[in-house]
């Protein structure tokens, strides 16, 4: 038997699978695609995470719209954090063209052209459907973890919340927090002292510095209701296509601390909120983290254990997270041995550094008789990548170099107008462009201080009064004093004393 005919049933039983599958491409062997050699992905096992990974401009994000479009058209709803906004022409029908015929035949794939249905969201200004959470919602404990408190000052926030939930005052946005710091630290500090014990002000002030810095990236417009139902990412449209939400991050690159906060905020509210589905045929929903470092580069020590722990736990309930990233040493180890499926574009070694990052790169792959890892992982073509999945009973599939297959949709961005046409069309931007401001513990606080100053003002008035009605009694009782004294001389007859002391009793 050949070499390649050996290689092509190495290919043919490791991606051998009995349930549905996501086609991601034909097999290359020595440069040279080969045709019946598909390269596929079980839905089974597409909540056991994954990492598409590889240097700019070697068709990452052409592998996620490909990965995106196959989900949807099995009814499975997708999550896309478009850092760059160049992921939206997934909305529209792409169009065949020579260099995409002549790739499907190589690999022996059938193509078509097709939509999908979208919904465009942000975090930010931009039109689109608006995401936001409440105080509230994140608890004291992920709030505090997100602005890297230690003990001491989560205790405080704790105290907060404890504090907020007594008194039936919701926290709904940061104006909220910030208000309820300057309460107990000004003029419901003994209020506070009394029910949960004395803070200090340097605690206080540090949580609201830390606090006004997240709000400097944006945080206010997250904050905030009407709060974005998780429910509203998992719909299917009439046709039985999932929706593919994009999450349009342009403007926000710069703020890698509301991005974070976002992303794990919602991962936390979807480990909440989705029911055990135990060992199920496919994903409830699969979200795609691009430029996954900016999350980690910024992340606290605690907030990293958080998404480490999150991303354990949250394939239980169906869900599919995979990182998109230059450098796969980009994500921490941690949450690395946790990916399932690793897709890994081509890298390039200008520098020591890189060279020894390639070296590392290649230890996390299956060792492969048919390839040296490192070699190829610098001489991969655009739309080239090694692939390694599970398979059904969860055993790493043979190493693939894989010809990706093309996307059915646009390769393009939409324009503004087709934008604005997607907008106006969805049910979900009616539904949360209403920015709601209940009273909420900023407006019960304010009242609450107002209620105090103008007892206080009506009580130092009345004591006022009383002070002048007394100083105006001392003096009539002075005067009266004195002029008896005068009266009372022996000088004036006894007569006078007579109806002058009568004129007083009266």
């Amino acid at each position: 038997m050949s070499r390649k005919e050996k290689f092509f049933q190495h290919i043919s039983q490791g991606y051998s699978f009995k349930g549905e599958s996501i086609i991601l491409g034909g097999a290359i062997l020595d440069g040279e695609a080969l045709p019946n050699t598909a390269v596929k992905v079980p839905l089974k096992t597409l909540n056991r995470h994954g990492l598409i990974a590889g240097a700019t401009g070697t068709g990452k994000t052409k592998t996620i719209q490909v990965f995106s479009e196959q989900l949807s058209s099995f009814g499975i709803p997708v999550l896309m954090m478009d850092i760059k906004g160049d992921f939206s022409g997934i909305a529209k029908e792409g169009e065949e063209k020579p260099f995409i015929t002549e790739r499907h035949a190589k690999i022996d794939i059938p193509y078509s052209t097709s939509s999908f249905p979208v919904e465009l969201l942000t975090l930010s200004e931009q039109n689109g459907v608006r995401l936001r959470a409440t105080i509230s919602e994140f608890g004291p404990v992920l709030f505090s973890r997100i602005l890297n408190l230690n003990d001491t000052q989560a205790g405080v926030v704790s105290v907060i919340f404890k504090y907020c939930d007594d008194h039936k005052m919701p926290l709904l946005d940061l104006k909220d927090i910030k208000k309820v710091i300057n309460y107990i630290t000004e003029e419901g500090k003994d209020e506070i002292e009394e029910q949960y014990g004395k803070i200090s002000t340097s605690t206080t002030g540090t949580i609201l510095r830390k606090i006004i810095e997240l709000e400097q990236q944006g945080a206010d417009l997250f904050f905030g209701e009407m709060s974005f139902d998780i429910e509203d990412l998992m719909r299917i449209d009439e046709n039985g296509k999932g929706y593919i939400n994009i999450l349009r991050l342009t403007d926000i690159q710069d703020r890698p601390k509301l991005f974070s906060t976002f992303i794990l905020s919602l991962l936390a509210e979807i480990y909440q909120q989705m029911p055990e589905k135990g060992d199920s045929d496919q994903p409830e929903l699969v979200i795609f983290i691009d430029e996954a470092h900016l999350i980690f580069n910024e992340a606290s020590k605690t907030l990293l254990e958080q998404i480490e722990t999150i991303v354990k736990l949250i394939r239980s309930k169906g869900i599919g997270i995979y990182f998109i990233t230059q450098n796969p040493m980009d994500i921490p180890s941690g949450i690395l041995a946790q990916l399932g499926l690793k897709i890994q574009h081509a890298l390039r070694a200008f520098t020591a550094n890189d060279r020894k990052a390639i070296k590392q790169t290649a230890d996390n792959y299956p060792i492969s008789e048919y390839y040296k890892t490192d070699e190829i992982l610098t001489s991969l073509g655009i739309g080239e990548a090694l692939v390694t999945a599970l398979n059904e009973k969860g055993i790493p599939t043979p190493l693939a170099a894989t010809m990706m297959r093309a996307p059915m949709s646009r390769m393009d961005i939409l324009t503004e107008s087709e934008i604005q046409e997607i907008n106006s069309k969805s049910k979900l931007v009616k539904k949360y462009s209403e920015l709601i401001d209940r009273d909420s513990a900023y407006e019960m606080l304010n009242k609450k201080i107002a209620l105090v100053e103008k007892e206080t003002s009506l009580r130092e008035k009345t004591q006022e009064t009383q002070q002048q009605q007394n100083q105006s009694s001392d003096t009539a009782s002075a005067v009266g004093k004195s002029v008896l004294k005068v009266l009372t001389s022996a000088t004036f007859i006894r007569g006078a004393f007579g109806i002058l002391t009568k004129m007083f009793k009266k």
